[in-house]
């Protein structure tokens, strides 16, 4: 039988499920926290090696998952990717027994279908765009002249983050429109975009610190749009009391509109947000944490993780429940491969790790890396998460492009502008 315990009580042995520099991020904050006796990674990465004993699996797979948790003793498995909960292995887990961090497969469409995304904010009364999902060609013209430039095109499926097309060329909406089975277009919500995590237990959310990423590929927001280029927490800029209301109008109606459909959330529910001149409306939902954000915002989480997560996933996270924060800021950098995020090339030595981590207040986390021999190199377009910490955002900034510049990495790229504006403020 699998471990198990209380919030604050026990001890726990705990699996993260997933690769990149978020799972690097969250087995880093449950390396931290001491109720946490053994940490396990699968497949993990360099990264998380040095803190986590990692195993080789395929994540997406319910029954090898299953079995490993199982022959690990795990009394709690996290779930960082998404393409895991929408194959269905957080339902496996519970049904094992296991508890789990992270939504079953039907609730988990609230990232892996817009289309249902959409369906659930009408029913719950979400703020957020008006929408159209659109199977044809023909559909879709006439979406796109419905809500005019710019256009917004999302593809229905999970893209890991790529599969959004926001344009005022009405030819290049309406061929990404017909590169995908189904889609979703929109009207366009202005405004800057705020990502705040809750952490939910099916019935009751508790919200994490605010953050912003960066999806576009260069400086100035330029270039296509990517899995993430860096971000940034706190943010000074946001209204005051925004938490409060996107708790309230978003993010428990929604928790709630799901439990009515008897699919209740359990994990981290995303919500990409607009701050719009009409109010804020939510852009998107996803199932698992943010990816760069989780770098920055468990950074600041004094708060120990793992409770949290066990809270989660046995239905014991009390509504109302006060997180603490470590006082400063933290800003990460994602170094990108040659050709990221178009065709990646893999295989290039990284060197200046050891360098980079004896800047002051920055170290790096494994976003995209393996092993060849005594070697490490690239292996994805996002390799490697910069994470800068520090009294204010300047600070953490210059810690991060600090560490930055000590890493090689032959063809590389990452943007000179995360959270510039913030700390210029």
């Amino acid at each position: 039988m699998p471990a198990s315990g209380r919030l604050g009580s026990c001890y726990v042995r705990v699996l993260v499920l997933g690769s990149g520099g978020r799972e690097h991020a969250i087995a880093r904050a449950l390396h931290r926290d001491p109720s946490v006796t053994a940490l396990h990674c699968a497949p993990g990465n360099p990264g998380t090696a040095e803190i986590a004993d990692n195993h080789a699996l395929d994540p997406t797979d319910p029954t090898a998952v299953v079995e490993l948790a199982g022959r690990l003793r795990a009394g709690l498995v996290v779930i960082g990717p998404e393409a895991p909960l929408v194959a269905g292995v957080a339902d496996a887990l519970r049904t094992a027994g296991i508890p789990c961090f992270g939504p079953d497969r039907e609730a988990a469409r609230i990232e892996g279908s817009k289309a249902f995304a959409k369906e659930v904010m009408a029913a719950a009364g979400v703020p957020t765009a008006a929408a159209r999902v659109c199977e044809s060609t023909d559909q879709a013209a006439a979406a796109l002249d419905e809500f005019g430039p710019p256009y917004v095109v999302k593809d229905d499926g999970l893209a890991a983050g790529k599969g959004v097309v926001v344009t005022e060329d009405r030819t290049a909406a309406l061929d990404h429109a017909a590169a995908c089975e189904r889609v979703v277009i929109e009207d366009y919500l202005d405004g800057p975009e705020v990502s705040l995590f809750a952490l939910c237990d099916g019935q009751d959310a508790v919200p994490l610190m605010p953050a912003q990423d960066f999806k576009r590929a260069y400086d100035d927001d330029a270039g296509p749009n990517t899995g993430g280029m860096g971000a940034y927490t706190p943010l000074p800029w946001i209204p005051e009391g925004l938490v409060d209301e996107v708790m309230a109008k978003v993010v428990q109606p929604t928790v709630d509109e799901l439990r009515r459909r008897e699919t209740p959330y359990v994990g981290v529910l995303y919500a990409g947000l607009a701050l719009t001149s009409k109010g804020v409306r939510v852009v998107e939902f996803n199932a698992r944490f943010g990816d760069p954000e989780t770098q920055v915002v468990l950074d600041r989480l004094a708060t120990p993780l793992g409770g949290l997560l066990q809270a989660c996933a046995l239905g014991g996270l009390a509504r109302g429940t006060r997180l603490s924060w470590h006082a400063g800021a933290a800003v990460t950098v994602v170094i990108a491969a040659e050709n990221y995020p178009a065709a990646p090339v893999k295989g290039d030595v990284i060197m200046g790790l050891d360098e980079a981590a004896k800047v002051p207040g920055a170290y790096v986390l494994h976003a995209g890396t393996r092993r060849e021999a005594d070697r490490l190199v690239a292996s994805g377009g996002r390799v490697l998460n910069v994470v800068g910490t520090g009294s204010d955002l300047a600070e953490a900034r210059a810690a991060a492009y600090e560490a930055a510049e000590k890493i090689e990495l032959r063809g590389s790229h990452h943007r000179s502008d995360i959270a510039l504006r913030a700390a210029q403020r």
